[in-house]
Formats: C-alpha cells, sequence, structure tokens
C-alpha cells in the first residue's frame, strides 16, 4: 500500500493552518453570539442529532481519502496487524477506563470545591460518554493530514464501528453504574452511513472511472493522485467551517461561562495527549509504520460526539451537565488533534517508511 507524497494545490493552507483555525475559532465565537438565530436554523436541520450541514462539510473533508482507497489491498491488512491491535486495545481496554478515572480525579477531588456533587456526576457521565466513543468520520482527515494509509485507516475505522455497536452501550453501563444506557440506534446507524459508507461509495466509484480513464501517458494511479490534490483545497474549506459552525453553535455558552468550560476541558485534554502518547509510543516501540501508526494513534485520541451527544441527551436531558461535557469535548477536539497532527508529521523520521 503506497504512502504517496501529497500532491500541490494547499501548501499555503497547510503551512498556516492552525492560524485559519483560530481565526475560525473567533469567528464562530463572534458570529455566534452576534447571530444566535442563523445558528439555531442551522443546528434545527438535523435527524437524529446527525446536523446534515456539518454532514455535507464532513463529506468534503473525508471524499478525498476515501478515493485513495484501495479495495485491492484489503485483503493484506492481515500482513501487518500490529496498527490495527493497537487501535483496538486503546479504544476499548484502556480509553474508557482513563477517562472515567481522571473524571472522578477533576470533579471529585481537584474541583470538588468549586462544583456541586451533583454538577460533578453529571460532568463525568459527559466525559465517560466521550471516552467510550471512537471516532468514525473525523479520523479520515487526520488521516489524511498525516499521508497515512488510506486503505488501512478504513479497516481501523470499520472494525471499530463493528465493535462500538456491541460494546458502548455495556461499557458505559458499566462505568455509570446504571444498566438502562439506551443507545441511539438511528445515529449510530445513521452516522456510519454518512459519514463512512456513502463518502466511501463515492470515493470507490471515482478511483473506478480514474483508474479505467487513464491514458497511456499517465497510469491510473498518478491520475488519481492528480485528481486528489485538485480537490484536497475544499477538504480544508471543510474543515474551518466546521470550525466556525462548531463554535458558533456553542459561542454564547463559551462566552457566558468560560471559567465552567475550561473546568470540563481539563481533563479532556490531558486524556488526548495521555492517550495518543501511549498508543503511538507503542507504534514507535513496536516499529510500526508512520503511515499506520499515525492514524492508529490519532483514531483513540478522537471521539465519535455525535453519538456521545445524543446519549447524553436521551439519558441525562438537553441541558444537563453531561451534555454540556460532550459538547464542549467537540470544542477542544479540533484544536487538540491539529496539534498532534503536526507533533506527528514532525515525528515521521522516527518510524520506519514501510
Amino acid at each position: 500500500m503506497a504512502d504517496s507524497e501529497p500532491t500541490g494545490g494547499i501548501g499555503f493552507f497547510e503551512k498556516w493552518l492552525s492560524v485559519w483555525v483560530a481565526l475560525c475559532i473567533a469567528a464562530g465565537l463572534i458570529l455566534g453570539n452576534v447571530a444566535p438565530g442563523a445558528f439555531e436554523v442551522i443546528a434545527g436541520w438535523e435527524y437524529a442529532s446527525v446536523n446534515f450541514v456539518v454532514a455535507l462539510l464532513i463529506w468534503a473533508m473525508v471524499y478525498p481519502m476515501m478515493v485513495n482507497v484501495d479495495f485491492a489491498s484489503i485483503r493484506h491488512i492481515g500482513d501487518r496487524p500490529k496498527g490495527l491491535i493497537i487501535t483496538l486495545a486503546v479504544n476499548w481496554l484502556i480509553k474508557p477506563f482513563t477517562m472515567a478515572a481522571l473524571g472522578v480525579l477533576f470533579f471529585e477531588v481537584l474541583f470538588a470545591d468549586l462544583i456541586s456533587p451533583k454538577d460533578a456526576q453529571e460532568y463525568i457521565g459527559g466525559l465517560i460518554l466521550l471516552g467510550a466513543a471512537p471516532c468514525t468520520a473525523m479520523v479520515f482527515v487526520w488521516s489524511q493530514m498525516t499521508r497515512g494509509d488510506a486503505t488501512y485507516t478504513l479497516v481501523q475505522v470499520s472494525v471499530n464501528d463493528v465493535i462500538m455497536i456491541f460494546a458502548f452501550a455495556p461499557i458505559v453501563a458499566l462505568l455509570l453504574g446504571v444498566t438502562d444506557i439506551a443507545v441511539p440506534w438511528e445515529t449510530l446507524l445513521l452516522s456510519v452511513g454518512l459519514y463512512v459508507v456513502i463518502p466511501l461509495i463515492a470515493g470507490y466509484v471515482t478511483r473506478q472511472q480514474l483508474m479505467r480513464h487513464a491514458d497511456r501517458l499517465e497510469g491510473g494511479e498518478e491520475a488519481v493522485a492528480r485528481f486528489v490534490g485538485g480537490i484536497k483545497p475544499f477538504s480544508v474549506i471543510g474543515l474551518l467551517a466546521t470550525v466556525v459552525l462548531l463554535f458558533g453553535f456553542q459561542g454564547n455558552v463559551i462566552i457566558e461561562q468560560p471559567l465552567l468550560i475550561a473546568l470540563i476541558a481539563a481533563p479532556l485534554i490531558i486524556q488526548s495527549y495521555g492517550i495518543f502518547a501511549i498508543a503511538y509510543g507503542a507504534a514507535c516501540a513496536w516499529r510500526v509504520p508512520f503511515n499506520v501508526a499515525a492514524p492508529c494513534a490519532l483514531i483513540g485520541t478522537s471521539n465519535f460526539f455525535e453519538l456521545a451527544v445524543a446519549v447524553a441527551i436521551s439519558v441525562f436531558g438537553l441541558n444537563s451537565g453531561a451534555a454540556l461535557a460532550t459538547v464542549v469535548g467537540v470544542l477542544v477536539e479540533v484544536p487538540v488533534m491539529l496539534s498532534l497532527v503536526a507533533f506527528a508529521n514532525r515525528t515521521r523520521r522516527h518510524f520506519p517508511a514501510k
């Protein structure tokens, strides 16, 4: 499976991506407070807690990587099981439990004098929901930014999704100490369909057409690389627009309760960097190739926030601390993940190329 070099077209955007994201965060906060009605309308365009505007933007981000997926190479994934083993171990044996432990440490010990016991329990519940829901969609974006193996990333995400169907509710019930967690199947299945299946089919059809019509002077893989390079700017635009929307949706909450947002964000940030360090360190020690190591660490770090938010609302209520905690997870994720992508790209040389 080739680890192709990026094709031109967005070098300027990539170089200053952190600046653009910071500007979009500021724009989202300002617009969310200046024109909250517009964001309320957009937020209403959803079904089963999945917002269709965000879905369109995620398609723009995910589609270029899906074009790179080589189905003929999937059968060789078993020849390199290390990345998949790390992904599954981190996501299901480590991450939910460390997130629960951090939640208890921060809200029952460190922040005990700042938050009421009832609110503390709800914030812990929200953190647990995030910790038990590994990412489905955005990880394709992070993988693409590290030039990850598109085919391997697809398999990692797909296996995670299958396990999540069976393991999410029992793990959450265990950690929350209850037994009646209702998994919103509409949200789970709709998200997988929108963020994985549809863009994957579109990418497959596009790839087949490019391979079929490549001329003798340009091979099929070269045609695919040129096409992906040409549409990559839309991926960056989709990411930036998503940042504006996410921060715009919660602009008033962030402005009105900055201290509370910071308190909730603290364990989430520590969890994110800690989980990445575990997975990335294990991949480095196990000599996993970089184009597999980076995505496998990023998958464990990123969260399936649509599912977490939906369950928080259904179990704890729309205005609950748990729902707020899952939303803070959304706001924290993009800046944190971009910093980890940058770190991974800077440390690429410490991993085998293949």
